[in-house]
């Protein structure tokens, strides 16, 4: 086939609701990613939250969309995603106004009657209701509106979208902090979701196929998630015991809880989770080393390094990197077993936070993120591949359906890991290279952990094969 050829295949191969679904899938990674990338100093410097506070509520946002994604592809489903994509960039645009109007006088009495991290924590959460919507339509979209000659294409296409879109978010909160001040991220974010709205609305048709087979239902994934959990009914009490602590600790916050209710409450839930979820578990690690790039640098730059950098134009480096060299990463590593994959991507990522550690500057920082992007290319394409190996026979589908819990349980637990340790290395003890070197033992732990679960729970290795590029 001749290059004009190909080129006449892509040109036809989809229709008018794969390009609209992409195109406002950049501007919600744009509106998100400039959102995440200015949060933690809005949080701290403008409305004068802990360094402990500020992790806390930093993971919230990070962690949120993760465990509502696995509800919103069959909520999608149902509602169909014309409807569903314009409900999803409604809501953000209204969660991203709200977070940019925190401290507005017109929310004073709201603010006023409940505990502010309460009410903080609780705004926090609304864009997972949106996001939650937007990655299954625009997935099941660019199934559905593509032919089946381009269709591998048109995965790619919609990756490179969320990798530019991704880039651009914290260049565009950097430009927005610097000239309309970091609320006014916000509510430019809000702005960008909400035109959105009005392309779905009036450029998005319903994609439909014959043949396609139906929905499930809620309660058919409420089903499933029980089944990869484990033991459910063990383990989904104690969740539900610990996420009214958590809430009780927000609303009453002179109270505490004995390190031994936590503890214990952790031992009920290991016990109870399957062999799956157990390695869910151990590659939240993976995730509580890369969150800290949101949660922890941006306060350790400002408060160690320079308190004048643009922190957001430093948070480029993680999209910028995975766009650039995201191809040739996996030419280079395509023969590399998948698990070998998953750990060699895990170390590096890990060991990138030493840089910073060793050099605490601004082109510290840079490489440190540089070299962490690198390990995110290394390992996140194999990690689908290996984990579908873990899961029984005939349940391949359910369970890669909860494959990136771990991305959501990193966050939540990276921000309140990284809060404690911003306080107690940097604000009692004066160390805050040791931070770092706190992050990095994570992630060399999480790399042993993984080593030995395989070990444990080694299945048969099909021969390597060409990774799919993400």
């Amino acid at each position: 086939m001749t290059f004009s050829e190909r080129l006449h295949e892509i040109r036809t191969g989809f229709d008018r609701p794969f390009w609209v679904a992409n195109i406002s899938e950049i501007f919600e990674r744009l509106s998100y990613y400039g959102a995440f990338a200015s949060l933690a100093l809005y949080l701290q410097e403008r409305l004068n939250f802990s360094t402990e506070q500020t992790g806390t509520l930093t993971g919230i946002f990070g962690g949120m969309v993760w465990f509502l994604a696995i509800f919103g592809g069959a909520a999608a489903d149902r509602m169909g995603f014309r409807r569903a994509l314009s409900a999803a960039y409604l809501i953000l645009s209204v969660a991203y106004f709200l977070i940019g109007s925190i401290a507005a006088p017109w929310l004073a009495p709201v603010r006023n009657a409940v505990p502010i991290s309460l009410f903080v924590g609780v705004i926090l959460i609304l864009p997972a209701l949106g996001i939650s919507l937007v990655k299954p339509c625009v997935v099941g979209t660019t199934a559905r509106a593509s032919k089946e000659n381009v269709r591998s294409i048109g995965y790619s296409i919609y990756y490179t979208l969320v990798n530019i879109g991704g880039a651009a978010g914290p260049y565009f909160a950097s430009w927005a902090h610097r000239h309309l001040g970091v609320e006014n991220v916000y509510r430019l974010a809000a702005l960008s979701v909400f035109a959105m709205f009005f392309v779905v609305l009036f450029f998005f048709r319903e994609p439909r196929k014959p043949g396609d087979a139906p929905p499930p239902s809620i309660a058919t994934v409420a089903r499933n998630f029980c089944v990869v959990v484990g033991n459910y009914r063990l383990v989904l009490p104690v969740l539900l015991v610990a996420l009214l602590l958590r809430i009780g600790l927000w609303v009453y916050p002179s109270f505490s809880v004995p390190w031994w209710i936590w503890s214990g409450l952790l031992v009920l839930v290991l016990a109870g989770i399957s062999r799956f979820m157990w390695f869910l578990v151990l590659f939240t690690g993976y995730w509580v080393v890369f969150w800290q790039q949101y949660i922890s640098l941006p306060g350790y730059i400002h408060g160690y390094i320079n308190p004048h950098a643009d922190v957001e134009i430093i948070l480029v480096t993680d999209g910028l990197t995975v766009i650039c060299l995201t191809l040739v990463v996996n030419y280079l590593t395509r023969k590399i077993p998948a698990f070998q994959a998953v750990i060699l991507g895990t170390v590096i990522t890990s060991v990138a936070w030493l840089i910073l550690a060793f050099r605490p500057t601004i082109w510290g920082a840079v490489l440190s993120l540089f070299v962490l992007a690198l390990g995110e290319i290394v390992q996140q394409p194999r990690y689908y591949e290996y984990i579908s190996r873990l899961a029984p026979r005939g349940q391949q589908g359910t369970y890669m359906g909860f494959a990136f819990l771990p991305i959501g349980i990193g966050s939540l637990i990276g921000g309140w890991f990284g809060g404690m340790l911003v306080h107690h290395f940097g604000e009692v003890l004066h160390e805050p290279a040791r931070i770092w070197w706190c992050v990095t033992g994570v992630g060399v732990a999480t790399t042993v952990l993984l080593w030995i679960y395989d070990k444990g729970f080694r299945t048969p290795s099909p021969a390597p094969t060409k990774s799919l590029t993400l």
